[in-house]
């Protein structure tokens, strides 16, 4: 389109086929998926794929007149579009675990529900935190152009953050597919509320991008032994009465010791 002046300084590789413009003059919307019968243009047909000619319907405005209302095409919007459903599907798959086999086990903490935090995408890959009445996972899912289905159940896989590198174990799942998962906490019993359990997801994505948290992460097997030393402290405490919740940003060793238990769920 030449001479256009909308949205983008012009620039219309980045206007989708699915955006919705308005006409800067009269605020009149031209919007694909109605067309425009005043010139017989048919429904499904995108605001870059109209003739030259074309102009607004209310007031005569060439096109370049035209801005971006809303993209659901945009790749921000598509960004968000492929996160909602792959979240969507894990938290169904884990939901349904819990009603089916975990609901009644000893360890789950039934003041919990199973939630996705702190999602994005990180290299093209959806990545945040599952949470769920009997852990929480750091987990990390294909891109949108790949397939994981054929992921080994059980195999390890390390995978560097700025943070360091952490142990993610394979698995998969009929809603979900492939996924890879990294233990964070197992069991929850220590989370007093879903917002705590939110809280502390949130700052975990936080921390795995910090660089300042490396050397914690490569000092391993120190941290890991710490890290049995406080539940051997734990497990001998059980039975007295724990006034104290979780605080609810985790410490620097909370959140980079739970990347190296290699438990995933």
């Amino acid at each position: 389109m030449s001479g256009f002046e909308g949205s983008f300084l012009g620039a219309t590789d980045k206007i989708s086929a699915q955006a919705i413009m308005e006409c800067k003059i009269c605020w009149t919307p031209y919007d694909p998926a109605e067309g425009d019968d005043t010139r017989q243009v048919l429904p499904g047909t995108p605001f870059l794929a109209l003739p030259d000619d074309w102009s607004c319907p209310n007031c005569s405005a060439p096109k370049e007149q035209f801005l971006v209302s809303e993209d659901p095409g945009s790749d921000a919007m598509r960004a968000a579009a492929l996160l909602n459903e792959k979240t969507k599907a894990l938290v169904a798959d884990f939901t349904e675990v819990w009603h089916a086999k975990m609901r009644d086990v000893p360890i789950v903490n039934k003041l919990l529900q199973v939630q996705a935090a702190g999602w994005g995408v990180h290299d093209g890959r959806p990545l945040g935190v599952l949470i769920s009445p009997w852990f929480m996972n750091l987990i990390q899912l294909p891109a949108e152009d790949e397939d994981w289905s054929g992921l080994t159940a059980g195999e390890k896989e390390v995978i560097a953050f700025p943070s360091g590198d952490y142990e993610f174990i394979h698995n998969t799942r009929e809603m979900t597919g492939g996924y890879k998962a990294c233990s964070l906490f197992s069991p929850m019993n220590d989370f007093k509320s879903q917002q705590q359990a939110v809280d502390v997801a949130n700052a975990v994505m936080q921390a795995l991008f910090l660089e300042e948290h490396r050397a914690e992460t490569d000092r391993a097997a120190d941290i890991r032994a710490a890290r049995e030393a406080e539940l051997a402290a734990q497990a001998e405490a059980e039975g007295a009465e724990a006034d104290a919740a979780l605080p609810a940003e985790p410490t620097r060793r909370q959140v980079l010791t739970a990347g190296i238990t290699g438990d995933a769920g």
